[in-house]
């Protein structure tokens, strides 16, 4: 089991400075994690921002540090959604995500987290709710845009199972995906963010091979919100049954703890509990 965290687990310095990705990545290396996700922000370090030289820097330093960098996370989509009503945004969408691709190219890394868009979110209340079929056929014209930079830079655009009101079974998920015909499209699949509206282990069933990647959260079912994400082992999680269902499907790629905010002692906590779920 490879076992990996993603940069915005690590709370911000003492100053309110953002941590560094190369500091993030030596203390993931030094509590025992095999990966780091970078996360791709529209400013900074490791961002819309960078160069290909910066990009090369951060990879040879993880390669130095020995820590793989398989994933890169975005959020920027939530803001900047490739199915907004106005063309302009959809465009400035479309641009984040081929720059945030060729980023992808630059760090090594083999899938991009992608948001296909929504029909709404609680926490976007600016973001007016789309008919679904709308966001369905927006979504898939976004992709479609997408997938020469993606096979270009060999990254495959791993679609994740959000709240977003769209894509909500795993049958869905997997005619989405398979309308594509690319291996460069896959599913980045969240074990806690399905619990809301489904059973974790039924959806890794149905996905299979698309799964490209993947986020460890846990949940609780009872607050049914944003603050029943809590700790690995700590939720409604049946993690047993989640492990013997990536092993039926024969998932070998890495296992991401998703931690946000970033919180002193989350990455300990989340290793601990790894090394528990990895004996399951």
């Amino acid at each position: 089991m490879k076992k990996g965290i993603n940069g915005w687990a690590f709370p911000p310095k003492g100053d309110g400075s953002p941590i560094a990705p190369i500091e993030a990545m030596r203390q993931a290396k030094e509590l025992g994690y095999d990966c780091f996700e970078l996360t791709i922000e529209e400013r900074g370090a490791c961002s819309l921002e960078t160069t290909e030289e910066d990009a090369l820097r951060i990879r040879r330093e993880a390669e130095r540090i020995g820590i793989e960098l398989l994933t890169a996370a975005s959020g920027l989509a939530w803001g900047t959604s490739p199915v907004d009503p106005d063309p302009k945004v959809r465009e400035r969408a479309l641009s984040n995500s081929k720059r945030a691709l060729e980023l992808c190219g630059w760090l090594g890394t083999r899938s991009l987290l992608y948001l296909p868009g929504m029909v709404s979110a609680v926490f976007v209340a600016s973001f007016k709710p789309q008919p679904y079929e709308t966001v369905d056929r927006l979504a898939k014209e976004a992709i479609r845009g997408l997938l020469p930079t993606a096979e270009k830079h060999k990254v495959v655009l791993a679609v994740e199972n959000v709240w977003n009101r769209f894509l909500l079974t795993p049958i869905e998920m997997r005619a989405f995906i398979d309308s594509f015909d690319s291996p460069l499209v896959g599913s980045y699949f969240d074990v806690g963010n399905v619990m809301l509206y489904g059973h974790p282990e039924d959806w890794i069933r149905t996905l299979g091979k698309r799964i490209a990647a993947v986020h460890l959260k846990d949940f609780r079912i009872a607050v049914g919100n944003l603050d029943g994400f809590v700790d690995l082992l700590s939720g409604d999680v049946d993690f047993a049954s989640v492990m013997a269902a990536f092993r039926s499907v024969g998932y070998a790629g890495p296992y991401t703890a998703e931690i946000v905010p970033g919180r002193l002692g989350a990455a300990e906590k989340a290793i601990a509990a790894m090394r528990l779920i990895e004996k399951l």
